[in-house]
């Protein structure tokens, strides 16, 4: 079950540059290395309802349903619109301290599961991707199925860990450029405003 196949495709879907890594890793060069493993931290529990959900079966239901599939994506589109928005609008400068305070990690964190929570497509693809790699005939295919689940997220939060400690080791180079940071601000936020039409126009 928990095969090499398994693994890698794990591992490529998680590098794969999504809503969840590109915001751990603007985190990261905005804010630090421990702002980012929060994000990290986020996101993968974001991924948590689309998972339970599957388990559940209710994706079947989320997939008849054109309503509610329509409405979560908008409603994911209009909350990436809202990060661009807060992206853009930061005037805040870096600061090089011991970290975010507790708040601000709090904040980051719920962000970041909003970000994947919102995201309908999740669970229809977790609903499809993980059922390949449990064997037929299984005694507990529900078992497996967490199983493979638990280990599905712990190389998304490693790999996002990664992103956002890479992203936050060069944000000391970036800081000495007031330009930079604008110029990286506005680009994160440009690029949560794609990622917002992309999702409100892709089809399932």
């Amino acid at each position: 079950m928990l095969t090499t196949e398994f693994m890698l495709t794990s591992l490529i879907v998680a590098l794969i540059p999504g809503t969840g890594a590109i915001y751990t890793i603007s985190t990261g060069l905005l804010y630090g290395w421990r702002a980012s493993l929060a994000a990290a931290f986020g996101c993968t529990l974001g991924i948590i309802p689309h998972l339970l959900t599957s388990v559940l079966g209710l994706s079947f239901v989320l997939h008849m349903s054109a309503t509610v599939f329509q409405g979560l994506k908008f409603a994911g589109a209009a909350y990436l619109l809202y990060l661009a928005w807060a992206t853009w609008q930061d005037r805040g400068t870096l600061q090089f301290n011991a970290g975010t305070s507790h708040q601000n990690s709090r904040q980051i964190i719920v962000r970041a599961v909003l970000l994947n929570l919102l995201n309908p497509k999740l669970t229809l693809f977790f609903f499809a991707f993980l059922p390949h790699f449990i064997p037929a005939g299984t005694p507990s295919p529900t078992a497996s199925f967490l199983l493979l689940s638990a280990v599905f997220m712990t190389v998304t939060f490693a790999v996002f860990a990664v992103y956002g400690v890479l992203s936050g080791s060069i944000r000391t180079y970036v800081a000495r450029s007031p330009q930079a940071i604008v110029w990286l601000r506005r680009s994160f936020a440009a690029t949560f405003a794609a990622l917002s039409v992309q999702l409100a126009l892709t089809e399932r």
